[in-house]
């Protein structure tokens, strides 16, 4: 009991570090898209590529790829991970030019924890326990507050691609579950980054990468790169190494929430009686899912 309880507990806070820093991304994302001009896609290239040329670089100048296993097993891995960066990465920003961010994020980041939920129970043909199912249903409740907007007409092609994102993502969570032996979560999302954004770089180009030389707009670039996507993934493959997938997934729920408060603050933006009531039942589903096993 001794071992697993401090175990658990790093699982958890390197899982609402992830949550909270991608939730700064929104912002970085939105504040680089409109600076320098880019399309969706672009920032989404920018953002796996320069997240993992600056992972490599640290893991060069560190030692950390000495070490690092050329078995087959680690070279389908980070294949696997890069593979499924691009899709849930570009599967997200069609959603969002489709239909709305909000649409888009609350069908995403919603949808994940019920997709892994429901393949839980096929691989282990056992349902979920009741505090599972307390803490899936809240969150499905305060992220649809959080994200309501009256009046906002649904697009099919977006949510079919959001849905498509969310299954990205909960294949992802899944497939970075279980460790290959010597791998560990930095360098799977350094080269995972790189590998997702050397797939999407083509498709980048024809929307175009030029950004302007500038001091802040290289500061985003960077930041952006760095903080909601190396560290903020680094932190997720930690946590997942002692938590349970589906509440891996739950964790993702605090980006839309740190992006609502961040907005807020930062922007000036009114979050409304709706959608504070949002957050506080997200905020108590999600105690329920780390305080209960």
């Amino acid at each position: 009991m001794s071992v697993a309880v401090p175990t658990r507990a790093r699982s958890s806070a390197a899982l609402v570090l992830a949550g909270v820093l991608w939730g700064t991304g929104g912002l970085t994302g939105s504040l680089l898209a409109s600076r320098a001009g880019l399309h969706p896609l672009s920032v989404a290239a920018y953002r796996l590529l320069i997240g993992g040329v600056l992972a490599i670089g640290y893991l060069w100048f560190t030692g950390g790829l000495r070490g690092l296993p050329r078995t087959t097993s680690a070279r389908r891995r980070l294949l696997a991970v890069g593979g499924l960066f691009a899709l849930f990465q570009t599967s997200y920003f069609v959603a969002v030019s489709s239909s709305s961010v909000s649409v888009a994020t609350m069908t995403t980041i919603g949808s994940a924890p019920v997709l892994l939920t429901v393949a839980t129970v096929v691989r282990t043909r056992k349902l979920p326990t009741r505090w599972t199912a307390v803490s899936l249903a809240g969150s499905l409740i305060g992220l649809a507050l959080l994200q309501w907007t009256p009046g906002e007409e649904v697009n099919a092609a977006g949510v079919l691609f959001a849905l498509l994102a969310a299954a990205g993502f909960a294949a992802l969570t899944l497939v970075t579950a279980n460790r290959v032996e010597g791998l560990d979560p930095l360098p799977t999302t350094a080269f995972g980054c790189l590998i997702g954004g050397a797939a999407l770089t083509p498709a980048a180009l024809w929307f175009g990468m030029a950004v302007p030389v500038q001091a802040d707009v290289l500061a985003l670039v960077v930041y952006f790169g760095v903080v909601p996507t190396a560290l903020a993934y680094a932190a997720y493959f930690r946590g997942l190494e002692g938590a349970h997938p589906v509440l891996a997934a739950l964790s993702a729920l605090l980006e839309p929430l740190t992006a609502a408060l961040l907005s807020t603050a930062l922007l000036g933006e009114r979050l409304g009686t709706v959608g504070w009531c949002g957050a506080a039942v997200l905020i108590a589903a999600l105690a329920v899912a780390y305080s209960k096993p």
